[in-house]
Parts: C-alpha cells; sequence; structure tokens
C-alpha cells in the first residue's frame, strides 16, 4: 500500500470517528493524531475528558482547550499536579501559601491585594471560562484549587446547566455558590464537597431545596459549619440518594436518622462521626435494605448491638470495613456472618476486641467472599484462617497487617483451601515463615501480587516454591533479611512476566541476583534496591541490559552503586521516568543526558 492512502479514500467520516473513540490511551490518540491533518481533526473531535494543572497560566490553557476540543464534557484540574519547572516556581508556592487570605477576601467581595493580579491558579475568571467554552459540560473536578470562590462557581453554574457531577474537594467556596448550583443544575448527580470549609448548613440546604431530587452521591468532611440541619435537609429533599459519605465531629445520630429514614434506596455508607450511636446503625438496619457497602471509621460510641441490626436488617450487603471500633467484639462479627451471607468483601483494622470465633462465622457463613484484610488485629490466631480456607474457597485477596497472632499454620490453612488466591499482602507479621509462603507457592497457582514486608522469618526456600509454582507479575519483599541471591534467582527463572520487584533493605543481595533478573525478566517496569549493599554496578549492568521497559529505579544508600553505575542506567534505558539516588552520584553529564523528560528525584545524604 505504499504511496497510496486507501484508508482515508474508502472509510467515510462516521467509522473513523467511531475508530478513534475507541482508542484506549491518550498515546495512541496522540499519536494517530500526528498522522495528516484529517485525522489530527477526528482527535479533537473526539476527545471527551480533559486533565489539567492548576498552575502557570491555566485559564489561558482552558480557553485555548476549549477551542481545539468542542466535544469535551469532562474536566480535571487538580492543584496538587506537579508545578512546571520554570523560574516562576517560588512565586507558585509563595501564592499558594497566600492562598486562604485571597480566598477569604473573594468571599467577603473585596479585590486582590497589591502585586497578586497575577494568578498562577485557577480563579473565578478561569471557571467563567470554562462555563463559556465547555457547554457540553457534565463533570467537572476541582481539586484543592484555592482560588475559586462563589462568583465563579456562580457563573459556571449559570452556563453549565447539564453538570451531572461536581467535585470541590479542598475549594473554598461559599454558600452562594453551592446555591446557584442548586438552582441552576437540576441534572446534578454526584457532589463532593470535603474540606470545603467555607460552607455552613445554609449552602447545603439550598443545594438539597434545588438539585435533590436528581442527587445520587453526597461526600462531606471536615466541614466545621455542615451539621445535622443539613444532613435533615437531605433527608428530606433527596430521595434517590444512594451513596453517602460523612466525615465530621459536628454530626450525630439526628442528622443520620434523617437520612436512614428518608433515603431508603442508599447503597453505600461511609462514616467516621465519633457522635453517631448504636441508635443511627439500627435504624440504617430497618429503613436501608438495599444497602451494599458499608464503612465504619472511629465509631467510639458503636457496639455489637448496631451490627446485629445491621446483620438483622441489611441482607445484600457485600462489603464491610470496621476501622478502630474497640467497643466492637466476636459477637457483632457472628451477626454480621449469620445476617449477611452475600459478603464479599470485609476488612477489620484495630478492633482489639475482635478475635478468632468473629473470623470463624465468617468463614462458615460468608461463602462468597472474595477479599479479606486484617490489620493489627492481636486476637486473631491460626483457627481463623483455617476456617476461612475451609469455607472461602473464592477468596483472591488477603492482607494482613501485625496480626501477632497468625503463623505458618494458618497461611497453610488459606493455601490449601482457597487456591484461586491472586494477591497475598503480609507486613510485619512474625510468625509466618517458610513453610507457609511454600504452601502457597505450591498450592496458588493464580498468584500474581505478593507482598511480604518485613517477615523476618520468610527465606529463599519460600521463594523458590513461588517461583515453581506462581508467575507473579508483583512482588515485594522488602525487609525480609533472610532472602539472597538464591531466592530472587528463582523467582527470575519462575516468573517472566514480573513487572514491579522491591528488594529494598536485604543485605544478603547481590550480582548474581541482578543478572538473572535481566535475563529473565524483560518486561520489569520498577525496580527497587535502596539499602541494598551487596549490589554493584556490574550488576545493575546486567539488569537494564535487557529490561528496556524499565522507567522507574530506587537506588537510594547502596554503596556499591557508585555515579558509573546511575549513568549507566539512565543511558539504557529510553523511557526512564524516575530514578532515586544520592545527589552526588550524578554526574554532569549523567544530568544532561537526563534532561527535562525524566522525573528524576535527587536525595542528599
Amino acid at each position: 500500500m505504499r504511496g497510496q492512502d486507501r484508508i482515508n479514500t474508502w472509510l467515510p467520516d462516521e467509522l473513523l470517528m467511531e475508530i478513534f473513540r475507541r482508542l484506549d490511551s491518550k498515546a495512541s490518540r496522540d499519536a494517530c493524531s500526528l498522522v495528516c491533518k484529517r485525522w489530527l481533526n477526528f482527535e479533537r473531535l473526539s476527545r471527551t475528558t480533559i486533565r489539567i494543572g492548576a498552575t502557570g497560566t491555566p485559564e489561558r490553557l482552558v480557553g485555548i482547550i476549549s477551542r481545539r476540543f468542542v466535544n469535551v464534557n469532562t474536566v480535571h484540574i487538580d492543584e496538587r499536579l506537579p508545578l512546571p519547572a520554570h523560574p516562576g516556581r517560588r512565586h507558585v508556592v509563595e501564592s499558594r501559601r497566600s492562598s486562604m487570605k485571597l480566598r477569604y477576601a473573594k468571599e467577603k467581595g473585596g479585590g486582590s491585594e497589591d502585586g497578586d493580579s497575577e494568578t498562577s491558579c485557577v480563579s473565578d475568571a478561569g471557571l467563567t471560562v470554562i462555563g463559556e467554552g465547555f457547554s457540553k459540560l457534565e463533570k467537572l473536578s476541582l481539586i484543592w484549587v484555592s482560588n475559586v470562590s462563589s462568583v465563579g462557581l456562580t457563573s459556571l453554574a449559570q452556563k453549565c446547566r447539564s453538570l451531572k457531577s461536581l467535585d470541590l474537594q479542598g475549594c473554598y467556596v461559599g454558600d452562594p455558590g453551592l446555591a446557584a448550583v442548586g438552582q441552576y443544575c437540576k441534572q446534578l448527580e454526584d457532589l463532593n464537597l470535603r474540606f470545603c470549609e467555607g460552607l455552613s448548613d445554609t449552602g447545603v440546604i439550598e443545594l438539597a431545596l434545588g438539585s435533590g431530587k436528581s442527587l445520587r452521591t453526597l461526600g462531606v468532611a471536615a466541614c466545621a459549619k455542615v451539621t445535622d440541619t443539613s444532613l435533615e435537609a437531605v433527608g428530606m429533599h433527596c430521595k434517590s440518594l444512594e451513596t453517602l459519605s460523612l466525615d465530621s465531629e459536628y454530626m450525630s445520630d439526628k442528622g443520620l436518622l434523617a437520612v436512614a429514614k428518608g433515603c431508603p434506596l442508599l447503597r453505600v455508607l461511609k462514616i467516621q462521626c465519633i457522635n453517631v450511636t448504636d441508635e443511627s446503625l439500627a435504624t440504617v438496619g430497618t429503613s436501608c435494605l438495599s444497602l451494599e457497602v458499608l464503612a465504619l471509621y472511629s465509631l467510639q460510641r458503636f457496639t455489637d448491638k448496631g451490627l446485629h441490626a445491621i446483620g438483622n436488617g441489611c441482607k445484600k450487603l457485600k462489603n464491610l470495613t470496621l476501622s478502630d471500633c474497640y467497643f466492637l467484639s466476636d459477637k457483632g462479627l457472628e451477626a454480621i456472618a449469620t445476617g449477611c451471607k452475600e459478603l464479599t468483601h470485609l476488612e477489620v483494622n484495630g478492633c482489639h476486641n475482635v478475635g478468632t470465633l468473629g473470623l470463624e462465622s465468617i468463614g462458615k457463613y460468608c461463602r462468597q467472599l472474595t477479599e479479606l484484610a486484617l490489620l493489627f488485629c492481636q486476637k486473631i490466631g491460626n483457627n481463623a484462617l483455617v476456617e476461612i480456607g475451609r469455607g472461602c474457597n473464592l477468596l483472591q485477596a488477603l492482607h494482613l497487617v501485625d496480626c501477632s497472632g497468625i503463623g505458618d499454620e494458618g497461611i497453610c490453612g488459606i493455601a490449601r483451601g482457597c487456591r484461586k488466591l491472586k494477591k497475598l499482602h503480609i507486613r510485619r507479621c512474625y510468625e509466618i515463615g517458610n513453610k507457609g509462603i511454600a504452601a502457597i507457592g505450591e498450592y496458588c497457582n493464580s498468584l500474581t501480587d505478593l507482598s511480604l514486608r518485613f517477615c523476618d522469618r520468610v527465606g529463599d526456600e519460600a521463594l523458590v516454591a513461588v517461583g515453581q509454582g506462581c508467575s507473579l507479575h508483583h512482588l515485594n519483599v522488602s525487609g525480609c533479611h533472610q532472602i539472597g541471591d538464591a531466592g530472587i534467582v528463582a523467582i527470575a527463572r519462575g516468573c517472566p512476566q514480573l513487572l514491579s520487584l522491591d528488594v529494598s533493605v536485604l543485605q544478603n543481595l547481590g550480582d548474581m541476583a541482578m543478572a538473572e533478573l535481566g535475563e529473565g525478566c524483560p518486561l520489569l517496569k520498577e525496580v527497587l534496591l535502596s539499602h541494598c549493599r551487596q549490589i554493584t554496578d556490574v550488576g545493575i549492568g546486567h539488569l537494564v541490559k535487557n529490561c528496556s521497559l524499565l522507567e522507574s529505579c530506587h537506588m537510594v544508600y547502596c554503596p556499591g552503586i557508585t555515579a558509573a553505575g546511575v549513568a549507566t542506567v539512565v543511558s539504557s534505558c529510553s523511557i526512564i521516568k524516575k530514578v532515586l539516588v544520592e545527589k552526588w552520584k550524578v554526574s554532569q553529564r549523567t544530568k544532561r543526558r537526563a534532561g527535562n523528560v525524566i522525573a528524576y528525584l535527587c536525595m542528599e545524604l
């Protein structure tokens, strides 16, 4: 077909446009747009989402983008994105520090201070540009965009009446802006108000009155002036609410009771409110029968009585998180197990009175369980995991952190019973050793993600079994001091699909393992070698020789790796994006070669 353009000749615009819509990555779309002007136009017409930082000259950038990409309906602006590398960097950082003062002045109607007329962050003028430029806007995300106020939000709401999703996390907008959203955006479904310190009950009530009928998802956190009064308005006007996330010390049973009684379609409920008691959970259990996800964080006045109500009423519950609920015991978890048999995800974190008996009940009754996380649970022992292994053969992910009562016996029970296990993450469980992990390698052949951080009893024998039985994509054995070359060599020979590897703080790991990894794992994208004292420039050279896809390499505090080794990584890996190393190991030539394309981090000793 050389010299002929049959694609453009034969395919109509409609078909080419559909092809562009199905391209699954920005890189693919960008590459296609370079073929010819016709394809460039198709790429512009098919682009529906843009994501930009809130620093630099964002308002001018938004204006340009709106003219080029006319079908954009989703805009993400995030002030946390990295600052551009330019001489004005310090000015940008300092302008952020003074942003609270500017926001307050705008909310009060005052002008900006002298010398601050040129902002490097999105402001009210930027929101006006967004409203005028993106007439089809349906989803807007403004994450920690510090210089916008009610004035800009009102202007945008007036112009973008088809808005369905609005994320204002960390924005200092006031009640008039939120009221305007309620007045003009009658199709609004998703609203995030986390860390919106300028809001009070007045704004939330006006929002509920205006957009309550369409609202499906609401998140509120750290808003000191938003109280139970707002939740009462939500319960009264937001009858279709399905997801509610609350994190506040200013809300109590009064507000949550109103939501539970007024929003019967509630499916997801996440609460971190220290004043909420069993009374609220009892009402949720009797009124919110469609509840599927429940997350309870740091509820100091919540007991087994609340979980009994959930178990008795919420038969569709699939996902349960219990974090730092100190007054829960095995009886509460038993009520969940016997009542919520469709449970698929369970996390128990820091609930010190939950022990082996409660988890045994989960194993006996919750046969659909696919993910289990036990964090800082000192009273849970081996028998709990043995019972999980017997009853939950669909388990695919297990997370264990600081569970001193769990050892090889429990892990062997999981290995024999949960042969569909794909992810196993263990951290600081000092009773788990080679026997348990070797059993995982023998029976769990679907395992692709293994993390064993600071498990002192795990050594080479365990990794040899894993290398023989599993084809890992991700491995983290940082801090497992008994692991040396033999274990990593077994992984290199048995896991050719390995993508990421963390072997930090392995004092016995040397160049032999690096050579085997370079030979056997050509798909590696991320390697963390920090604090590995035996690895030298020779090992690094062997590692990067065949790992052409390497994007990230951490080599901090590796005395055997010199400036020559760092230069080898930079010069051999054409798509490297991040190298973490002491500053003094980077030569001027390496700095010039790295340029601005690499996200390069330096650390002083």
